[in-house]
């Protein structure tokens, strides 16, 4: 009788302290800009939408405090309560910011060949921070106009990608050049 009530106390133990299916919920972010960076509790999640479509994410329930961010706009960040198994809805507007002046230089991902850049990083929503302020996600900055537009200067960049993992380096942006940062697996 012993081993019984030991391993069903050993289940119970490992039960209670594992979040479970049971306590998660999610978050549904939808507003301007639809492309801002969702986090939560202070860690990027992904983008709020994608393709003006919005992403639901998976969350511990409970109290959570939720940012968006958007390097053209001023920070949104709001306290909600997740249900779990529910999804909580937010809506949201980003106040614009002063726009950078010229002149620019252009940041971009690429693969092994010239122009791969599309490819290698279709559907990757891995963050990108510039000087440790949130820029996006790789996909986006790479779309086909072009990369991430930055005035000269030297940089830390760092991405934090489930395709290519952590990559952290100094970049030099310099006026009217495109600079190529190679992403391989």
């Amino acid at each position: 009788m012993r081993t019984p009530v030991l391993l069903f106390s050993t289940l119970l133990a490992f039960a209670v302290a594992l979040p479970g299916a049971d306590d998660m919920g999610y978050i549904r972010a939808r507003g301007k800009p639809g492309n801002a960076g969702l986090f939560v509790d202070g860690k990027y999640v992904g983008p709020a939408s994608r393709f003006t479509v919005p992403e639901k994410y998976a969350v511990e329930a409970g109290e959570r405090e939720v940012t968006l961010k958007d390097p053209r706009y001023e920070d949104f960040t709001t306290k909600v309560t997740v249900r779990p198994g529910k999804t909580t809805k937010l809506s949201y507007r980003l106040k614009p910011v002063e726009p950078a002046k010229p002149p620019f230089g252009r940041l971009r991902f690429g693969g092994d060949g010239p122009e791969s850049f599309i490819s290698v990083t279709a559907g990757d929503t891995g963050a990108v921070f510039i000087n440790d302020k949130f820029y996006g996600y790789i996909d986006e900055l790479n779309n086909a106009g072009g990369g991430l537009l930055l005035n000269p200067g030297t940089y830390n960049l760092r991405v934090s990608s489930q395709k290519f993992g952590e990559i952290t380096r100094t970049v030099t942006i310099e006026a009217n050049k495109v600079t190529v940062i190679p992403l391989t697996k």
